[in-house]
């Protein structure tokens, strides 16, 4: 059973990872073939933790692990944490959010049935959860920026 999930999960890595890169090309003038390596790294993190969360007894969810195996093999102290900066250093955010995005857009509208039976309240809930993320997120980009003095 794993190990068909792993399949999955990585034919599933592949193809964002694919996605990403020719978004990091067209947006960001990211040759795809110099961000193979950086991609290879991220994918291999991501996998690691989609493992980690099946395998290990406590009931974590998957990104916790993703996040901590990130920053642990980024590490300064960490050997080896210098090529994993490098080769992932050319990939922009962003070119990473869009097919994850999207691909949450096709869940939704998918399941667009069991999302009309939350109600107005939920889409009103969450409008202000993205309003209040996106002031909470300026206001403290804001003052970061102005603490470097860099605005």
């Amino acid at each position: 059973m794993l190990l068909k999930n792993i399949q999955e999960w990585t034919l599933l890595l592949l193809i964002f990872g694919v996605i990403a890169a020719f978004g990091n090309w067209i947006g960001y003038s990211v040759v795809p073939l110099s961000a193979v390596p950086g991609m290879v790294v991220l994918i291999l993190i991501c996998l690691a933790g989609l493992i980690l969360q099946h395998v290990l007894p406590v009931n974590i969810p998957s990104v916790a692990y993703i996040g901590i195996i990130g920053i642990l093999v980024s590490m300064p102290v960490m050997p080896g944490s210098e090529y994993v900066v490098k080769w992932t250093q050319d990939i922009n955010i962003l070119a990473l959010a869009t097919p994850i995005l999207a691909y949450a857009g096709i869940a939704i509208g998918r399941s667009w049935t069991d999302f009309v039976k939350l109600g107005w309240r939920s889409i009103v809930v969450a409008m202000f959860v993205m309003v209040g993320t996106f002031l909470g997120s300026a206001l403290i980009a804001e003052l970061v920026l102005r603490m470097q003095g860099l605005i």
